[in-house]
């Protein structure tokens, strides 16, 4: 099984400014998804989606070539790609030359797709586009409700409940406060989450005080994202329910997982943090 203590994630670095498709490092979302009682059979649809702000290559003239990449790798994927080495990966087109755009999305999509084991989806937009409009996250903040906290990690799902009694909400509950860290790194993951659902209503508080508490957990973003969402499913048993958090970037990639108990796919808009 390839784990990051295996490879030179985490160590000093020589960047590599040439093709390199070795680069990618595939971890197995298998081992994770067993610890939080995720089988074979998913409970849930998504994707994660990656914005790539530092795209670059030589057209066949040696002139510099910029672009913005949008990734979208399924949720069904038998594995995660590590995002250091997503980013050295990237960083490796520097001095490459290409025929063509439609050359190099080629690339991405066969070297993307072999390391995550499902295909990925690649659009390439323009260094000066519009599509990534900023937009926060659609819901009502929980962030300023009254809490004393003073616990922040691991993940407690006993936070977490619904009040059966009540009658039958749909809303979306928004934090900016999540917060995690890199198992390669050890550096924090500063995200916004929201929960969006049908069903009984979740308590606030007891949301606030669980999010919270994954100030100081170690898990990759993705992985975050499905213990997030079967905490909730498990513990306020909502009708319907989606999960998506937005990341802040690092090395010019941000990651945006979502998990959703219905067939959707989210909107990529960046929030002001982004």
């Amino acid at each position: 099984m390839s784990t990051p203590d295996q490879s030179q994630l985490g160590k000093a670095t020589v960047y590599i400014d040439r093709y390199d498709p070795s680069l990618l490092f595939p971890i197995p979302r298998s081992a994770k998804r067993a610890e939080i009682g995720v089988g074979e059979t998913l409970p849930f649809y998504g994707c994660d989606i990656w914005n790539a702000y530092e795209l670059s290559w030589l057209d066949a003239h040696g002139k510099p070539q910029l672009a913005v990449a949008e990734f979208r790798v399924p949720a069904a994927s038998p594995n995660i790609i590590e995002s250091k080495s997503f980013k050295l990966y990237l960083n490796g087109f520097a001095q490459e030359p290409l025929p063509s755009v439609d050359a190099l999305r080629a690339l991405l999509q066969k070297d993307l797709g072999d390391a995550a084991g499902d295909a990925v989806e690649v659009t390439l937009h323009p260094a000066r586009t519009s599509a990534h409009a900023f937009a926060d996250l659609a819901g009502e903040s929980i962030d300023a409700l009254p809490a004393t906290i003073s616990d922040y990690g691991p993940p407690k799902a006993d936070y977490l409940c619904a009040d059966a009694n009540a009658a039958v909400v749909e809303e979306a509950l928004v934090s900016d406060l999540l917060r995690s860290n890199c198992p390669v790194t050890g550096q924090p993951d500063w995200g916004s989450v929201q929960i969006a659902y049908r069903g009984a209503p979740i308590a606030r508080e007891g949301l606030l005080h669980y999010l919270v508490s994954f100030r100081t957990h170690t898990e990759f973003h993705e992985q975050c994202v499905e213990r997030i969402y079967m905490d909730v499913m498990a513990r306020c048993a909502p009708e319907r329910l989606s999960v998506y958090a937005r990341y802040t970037r690092r090395g010019g990639l941000d990651i945006n997982p979502f998990r959703s108990s219905v067939p959707a796919m989210p909107e990529n808009l960046r929030g002001a943090r982004q």
